[in-house]
């Protein structure tokens, strides 16, 4: 049995969230097979960790191990650093030379920044994976290399493949078994264990008191996302305790170091590595909707009111006359549109007061947004206001009354 304790003293990773311990745990489970495996995550992350777990735990630790990473090879020479070349190959290559899958036969090649190869290596790079059978660059003698891969990447590669940039049957062949590794903000459980690990670490380097964070600054940093991750962070405790004086750190002071975050309701900013949706964010994202939908339906409902000489109009705010159920379905991609067409299913199931019929409401609704129209020479935005409604909803209303010409 692993011991991931172990695992994780051994190579350096801190954490105890679940996340972490998933991917340590698949990492020693696929360790003892020669099966390829793809990592993915974000930049900064600590994806470089888990290559040395994996063939460190496997019958070929004791063969070479060789990190590439392909993101800061030329484009011109990547082949012949992976696969080696002959002598006359090209200009400069007074010698033979082994590449790196040459060289690491009988160990562990791992290829970082995978997704930055150029389309003509990812050939080559499929055909080693498949047969194990390469030619130096300048050769025609077919080569023979045992050697298991791990790859990793920072990019959504689905979504490389489907710009032509990546091939996809080598995207299928590499991920094999993929390893996920969640960013710093999916782990927020595990900050403050990193930002003590890292401040003693620099108090030890640097000769000098550890930095300590009060209850405030300790919320403040929890809060924050850490786009940079974990390298981030290491980063943030190697400033703060280089340049502050003091060892006590309070929120005033953590704030010059962390920068305003730009907030967005952009659904491909919720999306990981994975390609997947957050389903926290988008929640959060459809029920703010929802609100500001029933919002408008409530000021409506209070102007027909006025309009009306305030007789009753029944139960108008438990209807959502401004959300369409089967658009919200109809691309579904997570269980909070599954809770948002059952909130509105039972909303639907809630009748109207006897004494007021919809199509009449309908009615009184639509003579009261022409009205203001003409009050207001078709000023949409005067109009908005006056009705007490929002642009948005305006806008839609016109469109549904065929009053948008």
């Amino acid at each position: 049995m692993f011991d991931i304790q172990t695992v994780k003293q051994r190579y350096g990773i801190i954490g105890n969230s679940l996340q972490i311990e998933r991917a340590i745990h698949v990492a020693l489970q696929v360790a003892p097979t020669d099966l390829t495996v793809l990592i993915s995550g974000e930049s900064g992350v600590g994806k470089e960790n888990f290559p040395k777990i994996i063939h460190q735990n496997s019958v070929r630790k004791h063969g070479t191990y060789i990190a590439v990473n392909c993101g800061a090879i030329p484009e011109g020479t990547i082949e012949s650093e992976l696969f080696g070349h002959e002598k006359g190959a090209f200009t400069g290559a007074t010698d033979t030379r082994k590449g790196y899958f040459e060289q690491c036969s009988g160990g562990t090649i791992f290829l970082d920044e995978v997704a930055e190869l150029p389309m003509s290596t990812q050939v080559r790079l499929l055909r080693v994976l498949e047969t194990g059978e390469f030619m130096r660059v300048g050769s025609s003698k077919i080569q023979k290399t045992d050697v298991r891969v791990v790859a990793a990447t920072n990019v959504i590669i689905p979504d490389a493949v489907a710009k032509g940039k990546f091939r996809e049957d080598l995207y299928y062949r590499l991920s094999t078994v993929p390893i996920y590794i969640p960013p710093l903000r999916e782990r927020k459980g595990d900050i403050l264990l990193l930002f003590k690990k890292f401040s003693f670490d620099f108090s030890q380097k640097y000769k000098m008191p550890a930095i300590v964070l009060t209850k405030e600054a300790e919320e403040k940093i929890i809060r924050y996302s850490f786009p940079g991750n974990v390298r981030q962070l290491k980063n943030l405790a190697e400033q703060i305790s280089i340049i502050e004086s003091e060892r006590e750190i309070t929120v005033e002071i953590l704030e010059k170091y962390i920068p305003e975050e730009v907030m967005t309701t952009s659904l491909s900013t919720l999306k990981n590595t994975s390609g997947a949706i957050d389903v926290h964010f988008e929640r959060e994202l459809i029920f703010k909707f929802l609100s500001e939908m029933q919002k408008d339906i409530s000021d409506l409902k209070n102007k027909l009111a006025e309009l009306t000489d305030n007789k009753p109009i029944g139960r108008l705010e438990h209807k959502p006359l401004l959300l369409d159920r089967d658009s919200i379905i109809s691309n579904p991609y997570s269980d909070a549109q599954i809770e948002i067409a059952e909130y509105i299913d039972e909303q639907e199931e809630t009748p109207l007061s006897e004494n007021v019929e919809i199509l009449s409401l309908q009615e009184k609704e639509k003579e009261l947004i022409v009205k203001a129209l003409t009050k207001n020479g078709k000023n949409r935005k005067l109009t908005a206001k006056d009705l007490g409604i929002s642009e948005r909803t305006l806008y839609r209303k016109l469109k549904e009354y065929n009053l948008d010409e």
